[in-house]
């Protein structure tokens, strides 16, 4: 039988709980006996989507990110939304160098950056409904 394993957070969209939910994505995955690359990965990606949650998502207001965790045998599936104010182009989004936010000296490598970490990245938004982010990979270090 294929080991099975999830986990929920949820946070304020406060800019100090992104390494915190990075953190806490690393620890439910060190199950897995990853190696530190996959870690690293898998931690930048996180970091980029709850960034993107609280300051694209909710810009400066109140409101909750929820990371969500599941792991299929070597599959490992992350899952972060905001009930923020969504997206009207996703396909714009993704543009490397694209941002919402110049003023503020954003990159805007998010989406590039949890792209090349991870092996696959789905973008569900909705205007004012919020954003989804799945980002996906597939663990090689398994069983070391």
């Amino acid at each position: 039988m294929e080991f099975t394993n999830e986990m929920k957070l949820e946070f304020a969209s406060k800019s100090q709980n992104e390494a915190f939910a990075r953190v806490v994505v690393s620890a439910f995955i060190a199950q897995l006996d990853p190696t530190i690359e996959e870690i690293a990965d898998i931690k930048t990606a996180v970091s980029e989507a709850v960034t993107n949650a609280i300051i694209h998502g909710y810009e400066n207001t109140k409101g909750i990110v929820t990371v969500r965790c599941k792991i299929v045998g070597k599959l490992i599936e992350i899952e972060i939304c905001d009930r923020g104010k969504g997206m009207s182009n996703v396909d714009k989004a993704r543009e490397p160098l694209y941002t919402s936010k110049p003023e503020l000296e954003r990159s805007g490598m998010g989406f590039t950056i949890m792209e090349s970490f991870m092996d696959k990245v789905e973008i569900i938004s909705e205007l004012n409904k919020g954003t989804t982010v799945k980002m996906y990979k597939e663990l090689k270090s398994i069983g070391k």
